[in-house]
């Protein structure tokens, strides 16, 4: 359900609304594939009507970037119903010889078996090892044939994310900027400058809470999300003085 262009994007709001009338007409949960940002927001931007059958997003574990949504809701349907998402850790078979893997090798690694990336979720690397959230469907199948990533041997079990995978806090980091707008902050936090913080809005490529946003001057405020496409994410906390020079005194949480 990946999608990349306009017309993509489109595709993806028709069978996004199909995906909720049949979960209203037949009294049934429909799921979508694992989304990313653009195709998040494709959904919020939906009309109300086309999200009548109720709706939640997971991506298997808090914090996920990658979410299936998950059509219906127990008060209509009178019953409740996990996501069909499973957690498999990638193991090397002996560590010590193990590579220094990265997320792209992992992914490159899951797409070589011609898997779908609606598939997949995110990726989280500890150490020498991945945890995968991808779909129940496929992760048997991820389980018996992902065997090696890179020049590395691996074997893949099926995971318990909440016990294995804990949630970690982001790396809070203090910074001074003349307002809150998010360029700015942008800017700061990932050692930008000004036009090249713009850039990245205007490309599309910045995310507030799971909403696209191309508008610079947008004051942030406690509590935001930002998920900068190539960059990362954080958590920002919000202004705390105002300086003897006139800035303000704020902070954020850096995911890394």
């Amino acid at each position: 359900m990946a999608a990349e262009n306009e017309k993509e994007l489109q595709q993806l709001r028709k069978r996004l609304a199909e995906l909720s009338g049949r979960s209203y007409e037949h009294n049934i949960y429909t799921y979508t594939g694992f989304l990313n940002m653009a195709e998040q927001d494709v959904f919020y931007s939906m009309p109300l009507e086309d999200k009548a059958s109720g709706y939640r997003l997971s991506g298997g574990r808090e914090g996920c970037e990658r979410q299936m949504i998950q059509f219906g809701c127990p008060e209509n349907l009178g019953y409740e119903e996990d996501f069909p998402i499973a957690c498999v850790a990638v193991k090397p078979l002996m560590e010590k010889f193990a590579e220094n893997l990265d997320h792209r090798d992992f992914l490159g690694a899951l797409m070589n078996l011609g898997m779908d990336r609606a598939a997949i979720g995110d990726i989280y690397v500890e150490g020498k090892s991945a945890y995968v959230f991808c779909t129940e469907k496929i992760a048997p199948y991820l389980i018996d044939n992902l065997n090696r990533v890179r020049h590395t041997d691996v074997a893949c079990v099926f995971a318990d994310a909440g016990k294995e995978l804990p949630v970690k806090e982001p790396e809070k980091v203090c910074f001074t900027v003349a307002s809150e707008r998010v360029d700015g902050i942008i800017a700061k936090i990932y050692h930008l400058s000004r036009s090249q913080s713009l850039d990245l809005l205007k490309g599309r490529k910045v995310y507030i809470n799971g909403r696209l946003n191309e508008n610079g001057s947008y004051g942030m405020k406690s509590g935001d999300i930002v998920s900068v496409r190539g960059h990362g994410r954080f958590l920002y906390y919000g202004a705390g003085h105002e300086t003897k020079k006139g800035k303000w005194s704020v902070s954020a949480g850096i995911y890394r």
